[in-house]
């Protein structure tokens, strides 16, 4: 290795994260170590750092989930993976056990999440499981213009609404409601649209709906100018305008905050498909008899499988979901400003923090 591998380490809640020096390898049978292109910054990590959610890992801890970068050794079951450009999967699950082998990756009692379960990737580099790991065409990425560390966040701001999406079966001509564009939202709302859905953007920020307006998003409401249910008729009459169905919406809840929450709950109609894609510690208060009334069902979303990630890296690679317009580049070094700005809401795009 070139250098001396680093870890910005958690020590405790809101305490300045610290650089720590640590031995990366050799690996396991089956793990890689992954020299690091860039980390994405996403709305756990700040849970996590601001808020007390908890880690499954005991602190001192290095956050960090959405990874990407180089393969620069490998155990001896993971030999092919050697040299090779990665996507590190924001949840790892084991590949053996029986939810597993049924499909339900993403319950797997075994899976690891860097950042969580496991040292993650605001850090030089880190020890992964093989299994999982999406490979990555270096010649097709340089050819279409996009650095491999903007890729780190198709491991879980793209990823996890393609798996939102997938999962609440949007077709051509559906009505995909995105609630909350920023960030996961806006990915949400792009990869809605490629796979054909009719989508409305809501948001309380007129900024965030411009930048998606006209492109990704069909209409765009602003919920602090709209009582709910003044917005449920917008889109009523946006649905009936357009010839669509006035029922059966999808709707994804990405805001991941109380206000978006019950928001989202309160546009279920009839045959409504409602996916929690965002996640905040609030309580919310609904009539969940709603969902009976309606016959209408919600959907958690827990990472994606890691089967699905080449198809969502395909749509970012064929430019039908983009992602470099949306996340700007940071040192690692200045983790410790960007976790400050992002938690004060004033970065405009997803932050990556490249070592």
């Amino acid at each position: 290795m070139s250098e001396h591998p680093v870890r910005w380490m958690m020590t405790g809640k809101g305490e300045p994260l610290v650089p720590v020096a640590f031995e990366a390898g050799p690996p396991g049978p089956d793990e890689v170590v992954v020299e690091i292109a860039g980390c994405g910054v996403c709305h756990t990590d700040l849970g996590y750092y601001y808020d007390g959610v908890r880690t499954k890992h005991a602190l001192p801890l290095t956050l960090g989930h959405e990874i990407s970068g180089h393969v620069i050794a490998a155990g001896s079951n993971a030999v092919w993976w050697t040299d090779r450009a990665v996507i590190v999967p924001a949840v790892i699950p084991c590949g053996t056990c029986d939810a597993c082998r049924r499909g339900k990756a993403t319950i797997c009692p075994n899976q690891k999440m860097p950042g969580n379960d496991i040292h993650g990737g605001f850090a030089t580099h880190i020890v992964v499981p093989a299994h999982g790991l999406c490979a990555v065409d270096e010649a097709r990425l340089n050819a279409v213009g996009i650095d491999l560390a903007d890729l780190s966040v198709i491991a879980d701001a793209v990823t996890t609404p393609y798996q939102a999406v997938t999962q609440a079966g949007v077709r051509e001509g559906d009505l995909v409601v995105v609630n909350g564009v920023g960030g996961v939202g806006g990915y949400a709302a792009q990869i809605a649209h490629a796979l054909g859905g009719v989508v409305v953007a809501v948001d309380v920020s007129a900024d965030k709906l411009a930048a998606i307006a006209g492109q990704e998003a069909d209409l765009t409401l602003n919920a602090r100018e709209l009582g709910p249910r003044e917005l449920k008729a917008a889109i009523q009459a946006f649905a009936k305008e357009r010839g669509l169905r006035q029922t059966e919406w999808i709707i994804l809840e990405c805001s991941g905050t109380r206000a978006g929450q019950e928001t989202a709950f309160g546009l279920i109609n009839h045959g409504a498909t409602l996916c929690v894609v965002g996640f905040t510690m609030d309580k919310v208060e609904v009539r969940l008899s709603n969902l009976m009334a309606f016959h209408a069902r919600a959907i958690g979303n827990w990472g994606c499988p890691p089967d699905l990630y080449p198809a969502a890296l395909e749509l970012v690679l064929n430019g039908r979901v983009k992602v470099t317009p949306f996340v700007e580049k940071h040192p690692l070094s200045e983790i410790n400003r960007v976790f400050e700005a992002a938690h004060a809401g004033t970065l405009k795009r997803r932050a990556v923090l490249v070592p």
